[in-house]
């Protein structure tokens, strides 16, 4: 597969009065055309930041600061070394993102319709009654009933599905080769958050965008993603395809986020897994394992040095001691079951 985007040694900090928050160090991955990679984690791991950092969205050089030994490569060409200019024509045309909260995302001054033709004036060249029609097939295509209506309607006279969807058209409207969705599905009723995933699955099968799905929850990425790369303060503890992570995850991080995913038969008075413990503080990230602290298989060395990734396949790899090959076995989970990623069938 042709690899579109290659994102080498992401270090980002910022600069606060307390001291330099390293929010992510040293994050490294790739997407292919037409696929999809989840990104996936707690709030705070570092998940939003990276997305943004491949757009450069970032308030840089102050507060926020990419270290120079960082490479974002876009079809080869490197985004850090881009201008102004260039990084305008790159956004909305190549690389597009869906931002988490669409309320405060879009601008409440300007009608749907006017927003999506502003990048269609912008990247396509078009004029505004032409922009304008495309916008009302852009809203058809993302399932808004009477789009011609709607397209002269503001944000504040959608619904949070619908305004979701209006920010899937703005994403979409110049076929970008990338999308970035930052949470899609927030604060959306579990009904609308299927519609919105089948929506971007649907569009991406029809378009062959590749995309980047950021999310805490893994219930949202099971049935969409490709691959998927699990972050936890900063840093990717596993990455594997989807099969390997929900079916054979090795990392007591990658257990505890599939622990918690409410299942079919979970009965409305059970309890559901909760992790306990806090991330730790990024201002002085710890030398050895960032999750130790909460791991209840933790060992000695895991409080001492970080763990290297150790490869469990070609494309399946968890940064852990217990994967060593020296590592005690005993009392640490291998069967899915006992790992907490799925129940017997």
């Amino acid at each position: 597969m042709e690899k579109i985007l290659d994102v080498q040694d992401l270090k980002v900090s910022f600069h606060t009065y307390a001291g330099e928050v390293q929010a992510v160090r040293g994050v490294s991955f790739y997407l292919n055309k037409g696929e999809t990679l989840a990104i996936v984690g707690e709030s705070g791991c570092g998940k939003t930041v990276t997305s943004k950092s491949i757009m450069r969205l970032l308030p840089e050089p102050m507060p926020a600061e990419i270290k120079k030994t960082t490479k974002i490569l876009f079809n080869k060409n490197d985004i850090l070394k881009m201008n102004e200019k260039e990084l305008r024509k790159l956004r909305g045309a190549d690389i597009s993102m869906i931002f988490q909260d669409p309320m405060t995302s879009l601008n409440p001054t300007m009608t749907i319709g006017k927003q999506i033709a502003e990048s269609l004036i912008i990247h396509r060249g078009m004029n505004k009654q032409e922009a304008l029609d495309e916008a009302i097939k852009m809203l058809k295509l993302v399932n808004i009933p009477n789009a011609d209506k709607r397209a002269n309607q503001y944000p504040h006279e959608f619904s949070g599905g619908m305004r979701q969807r209006a920010m899937i058209a703005i994403a979409l409207a110049c076929n970008p080769k990338v999308l970035i969705a930052d949470e899609p599905t927030t604060a959306l009723d579990v009904t609308i958050q299927a519609q919105i995933m089948d929506l971007i699955k649907e569009l991406q099968k029809n378009l062959g965008t590749a995309v980047i799905l950021v999310t805490h929850d893994l219930g949202v990425v099971a049935d969409v993603a490709d691959r998927i790369q699990v972050m936890y303060a900063g840093v990717v503890i596993e990455r594997g395809t989807t099969d390997e992570v929900f079916y054979n995850p090795k990392h007591p991080y990658t257990w505890a986020l599939l622990k918690s995913v409410p299942r079919l038969e979970t009965g409305n008075k059970d309890v559901l897994y909760a992790l306990g413990g806090t991330p730790p503080d990024l201002i002085k990230p710890p030398i050895g394992c960032p999750f130790a602290a909460r791991c209840e298989y933790c060992m000695e060395i895991c409080k001492e040095i970080m763990p290297e990734a150790t490869k469990l396949s070609e494309t399946h790899e968890a940064k852990c001691w217990l994967q060593h090959p020296l590592a005690p076995k005993e009392g640490v989970p291998e069967g899915v079951n006992e790992g907490g990623s799925k129940n017997e069938e």
